[in-house]
């Protein structure tokens, strides 16, 4: 890996050179305190034979709450409905998705579509479908884009340094050469963290000092993959909540000072949400969309203790593409987004399954 390293002096030279250097924001406030992502630590090569989504959703809380649903044989009756429509609620499916899906069932439960508690959870399964279908878009990198800039921003502990280690294992595997930034200047263990999954992935890292100018880290990054012909930029953010103003500032200035040497970049931003936030997640993507046009989602975490009906919820909110889901630690374990296959994974095959 060969690592870009400016050190925090008054007469450091430039990693890139006769790189301009932004203004810093006027907001220097301290962002809350990081959670570590503990994935970067467990990023070794997966052992043959990689689990599907059944096996990786199993333990989430909504797979658990609609498997005892269906396990005791239940009787095709209001008193189920009603019990489906509490999993979806519990599960953060939210209250409008989750009332509309079970009046619709009940609708046609009392037109006598279906033959029994199987037919119904059968046609429960498509409704989900037909929630998630039109945000399933994989990400689609524009060869006419080079390089393609990739912006990743989120909150404190979501996971965007992990989810970037991630996408420069898949990015590499598909042939593609790239570059990181490392951009959550605030955070010393994160610069640390994606020159660590840089050089497990044989990728440039662009850093400076903790405390530098995001923007300016981008920029210089920017430069540097254009003068090298690659394929993709990926740039990190430091997490913020999105009740911090003048952090959120920062994440506009950054796509600002982009535009300078390519006015279309960045060509997307890529919001990384924690599965385990729930209803949360709604108002983070609300105020991210403020600062700077959200185009595409990954949400994280959805194994273990995820309830994962925040992804019902997010897709019916906004629309924005789904673009992977994060169902377990390895880097194999961020999947593109199917709808199908996250659906199946949380319901079961069929009574008594």
């Amino acid at each position: 890996m060969v690592s870009w390293f400016r050190r925090k002096k008054p007469d450091a030279q430039p990693s890139v050179p006769d790189a301009p250097q932004p203004a810093r924001p006027e907001d220097t406030s301290a962002p809350a305190p990081s959670v570590p992502d503990a994935a970067a630590a467990s990023a070794e090569p997966a052992p043959a034979g990689k689990p599907g989504w059944r096996q990786r959703l199993r333990d989430s809380a909504f797979a658990r709450a609609f498997s005892g649903l269906f396990s005791r044989n239940p009787r095709l009756d209001d008193d189920l409905l009603d019990e489906i429509e509490t999993a979806l609620l519990t599960a953060d499916v939210g209250v409008t998705a989750s009332t509309q899906l079970v009046e619709s069932l009940r609708k046609r439960m009392r037109a006598r579509e279906f033959a029994d508690a199987n037919a119904l959870l059968s046609a429960l399964r498509a409704e989900l479908v037909a929630m998630l279908a039109p945000v399933a878009r994989p990400l689609q990198i524009d060869p006419a884009k080079k390089p393609f800039v990739l912006l990743t921003v989120g909150v404190n502990g979501a996971g965007k340094t992990t989810t970037i280690g991630k996408l420069a294992r898949r990015f590499k595997d598909e042939g593609r050469s790239l570059m990181l930034a490392a951009g959550d200047t605030f955070r010393a263990a994160a610069v640390a963290q994606l020159q660590a999954w840089g050089e497990r992935n044989g990728v440039t890292v662009v850093a400076q000092g903790q405390n530098a100018d995001a923007a300016a880290v981008a920029f210089d990054a920017l430069q540097a993959a254009k003068a090298r012909g690659v394929d993709v930029l990926i740039a990190d953010t430091a997490g913020r909540l999105h009740t911090q103003g003048g952090l959120m500032d920062e994440l506009a200035k950054v796509a600002r000072v982009l535009r300078k040497l390519d006015p279309e970049a960045p060509h997307e931003v890529l919001m990384v949400i924690d599965g385990t936030t729930g209803q949360n997640a709604i108002n983070q993507v609300r105020k991210f969309s403020e600062k700077l046009p959200v185009t595409g989602l990954v949400v994280t975490k959805l194994d273990g203790t995820a309830k994962g009906g925040v992804v019902f919820a997010l897709a019916r909110e906004f629309g924005i593409p789904i673009r992977y889901a994060g169902i377990g630690e390895r880097p194999e374990d961020l999947r593109v987004f199917d709808a199908e296959a996250f659906v199946d994974a949380l319901l079961p095959e069929s009574l008594g399954g």
